[in-house]
């Protein structure tokens, strides 16, 4: 129960990082318009919000995929008896495991080897270029705490939470995300 909590509480911290960021980018924006008022440039604000963008689609991974938000095609997960479903949910939840595990393991490299050579980027402002690359990382490795988490919720009987989500959407006729 406990570790279900802490679960679900990183899930949603991972959400509101990637909200904080879609913030950030508005922030950023609209500095620039009222800086425009005065004749004042905003150094690095392109940049900086690509670097946010970056961060708010990648922190926000976990939390989309367990509120079945990620785009899903059930033609045939959803045809197939619960027993056969419960197994193609398994090797599904598998590949992807393995699919983000090495995804982590290159742009976690990748940021080590920027942090490393002290790679900056190549416009106004030099910025580090592994502060951009640290959300993507832990984004990453936080869908891929997910990803485990919905197998050993699969593996134990239970029903995947995304598909939870989405069944309960359904039903309530709530198609407007």
């Amino acid at each position: 129960m406990l570790l279900r909590r802490a679960l679900d509480a990183l899930y949603l911290a991972s959400g509101a990082l990637a909200a904080t960021a879609l913030f950030g980018i508005f922030a950023v924006m609209i500095a620039q318009v009222g800086l425009r008022l005065f004749s004042i440039q905003f150094p690095g604000a392109t940049d900086l919000t690509g670097y946010l963008c970056v961060a708010a689609a990648f922190l926000g991974l976990a939390w989309t995929f367990r509120r079945g938000e990620l785009i899903r095609v059930g033609l045939l997960i959803e045809r197939v008896p619960a027993r056969v479903r419960r197994w193609m949910e398994l090797a599904v939840l598998t590949l992807a495991a393995v699919l983000v595990a090495y995804i982590l393991r290159w742009t976690f490299e990748d940021m080590m080897f920027s942090l490393e050579i002290n790679e900056v980027a190549q416009g106004t402002v030099p910025w580090p270029l592994w502060v951009p690359k640290l959300p993507l990382v832990i984004g990453v490795a936080i869908l891929l705490v997910a990803v485990l988490d919905e197998w050993v919720r699969v593996l134990r009987g239970s029903q995947p939470s995304y598909a939870a989500a989405a069944e309960a959407r359904r039903a309530r006729q709530d198609f407007k995300e």
